[in-house]
């Protein structure tokens, strides 16, 4: 019986001993915008009773572009203390060769995600991050305001500056001395190029680098299209605006001081909550264009999961990238954050659209979105954006017309490419 005994707690302790050392620890690096961190936390409780591993967070700055410069950093210096990455839909291409090829690992599950998105994140046939949820920017705005002065939403972008300034006017009079008409991303970094971008496609003025690798930013309607939005400073748009970033410009929206903004989706559950100004009283719509008629442009956008090759613990690693990208866990992020989802299955989920119901109607925006030049560009793509926000900066600023402008970025940008991408 003693020896029936000692047997029994030595096989328990060899379980247990064999648990812990298949248990990991990892080290996650995501973005701190709005309430992203905060919904990590609530899932790594339920992914650590599952799993047994731990799960502790990197927090990142929310301007992608800081993010990106500091995960090209860690990533060139073969950095071990972070396994899993959060990235930005445009940075396959660049940090391609840092990440673990998630093909295999995902080959049951990949066909259910939107076969575009998994395109965007598959680089000379490996597949080097699980979409985790998409975005594509929309217009917000104030409809108790339109309906309070007998406006529409803006079909253009002339529109949208004449009812701004109306409303934007009339409001101060009233006493909302705080009031602006519309606040965007006017700061010197990645989400001014996502801003430009669309301002300019929307305008018939390209794509700045086309898909065949023209560079054909210095036109006519892009140089329109960026002093068009020049006007905005400072008229309907806060002097300050050229140092929003998403946060910043979410900021004035939420404190009810705006008629419209534009920003992506994960505004909208935050703009409804509790604290909000603007709790109920704000709709969206597609970005305007400049001529009755056009397409509207939205820059595509979206975050994904990437597994370090220089992690110890990738088998854990990969566990916690499909767990972060499962149905389950898309469709409370879907709830939660209006994070739009990048599994096809969660657009006719009743739960979601119950929830969200704008979520199915924005299907279509992402769809149709624009994509930055980074599979073009490639591994320069970083420095092509950079040139880009600086010239279109530079305009609203003050600092030169946007002819003038575009114009040094052609020629930067040509020197650039030499003789390809």
């Amino acid at each position: 019986m003693k020896y029936r005994l000692m047997a029994a707690v030595s096989a328990v302790s060899m379980i247990c001993t064999l648990n812990l050392a298949a248990a990991a620890e990892l080290s996650f690096a995501a973005s701190s915008t709005g309430n992203n961190l905060e919904f990590f936390r609530k899932q790594f409780v339920v992914f650590e009773e599952k799993t047994g591993h731990k799960v502790n967070i990197v927090s990142m700055p929310s301007s992608s572009s800081e993010q990106f410069s500091q995960y090209r950093l860690w990533l060139a210096a073969g950095n071990k203390d972070v396994d899993v990455y959060q990235t930005d839909v445009i940075w396959a291409p660049q940090l391609a060769d840092q990440f673990v090829d998630l093909k295999e690992a995902a080959k049951d599950v990949a066909g259910q995600f939107f076969p575009s998105i998994i395109a965007s994140q598959t680089v000379n046939g490996r597949l080097v991050a699980l979409p985790m949820y998409t975005d594509a920017p929309a217009l917000y705005y104030r409809k108790d305001l339109l309906e309070k002065y007998g406006k529409q939403p803006p079909k253009t972008w002339n529109e949208l500056a004449e009812t701004a300034k109306e409303i934007q006017d009339k409001e101060r009079t009233a006493g909302q001395k705080d009031m602006w008409g519309f606040v965007f991303q006017g700061n010197s970094y990645e989400g001014l190029t996502c801003n430009a971008l669309e301002w300019v496609k929307s305008s018939g003025g390209g794509q700045l680098v086309e898909p065949d690798g023209t560079i054909s930013i210095n036109n006519e309607k892009a140089a329109a299209a960026i002093e068009r939005a020049k006007g905005w400073v400072g008229t309907i748009s806060p002097p300050g605006v050229l140092a929003y970033q998403e946060e910043e410009s979410r900021g004035v929206w939420q404190t009810g001081n705006a008629v419209f903004m534009r920003n992506w989706p994960y505004a909208y559950s935050l703009g409804n909550g509790a604290d909000s100004a603007v709790k109920g009283k704000f709709d969206v719509t597609t970005l305007p264009v400049a001529t009755a008629g056009d397409k509207p442009s939205s820059a595509l956008g979206g975050w994904n999961l990437a597994v370090s090759k220089y992690s110890d613990e990738q088998e854990a690693a990969i566990e916690l990238v499909r767990f972060l990208a499962s149905e389950e866990v898309q469709k409370a992020r879907a709830i939660e954050l209006s994070n739009l989802p990048t599994l096809t299955a969660l657009y006719d989920d009743k739960d979601v659209a119950a929830a969200q119901p704008f979520m199915p109607e924005w299907k279509p925006i992402f769809q149709d979105a624009v994509p930055r030049p980074s599979a073009t560009a490639k591994v320069k793509y970083n420095e092509v954006s950079s040139k880009f926000w600086t010239a279109v900066h530079n305009t609203l600023s003050g600092s030169g017309t946007a002819a003038e402008n575009l114009e040094l970025l052609e020629a930067d940008l040509t020197t650039l490419k030499g003789d390809s991408w």
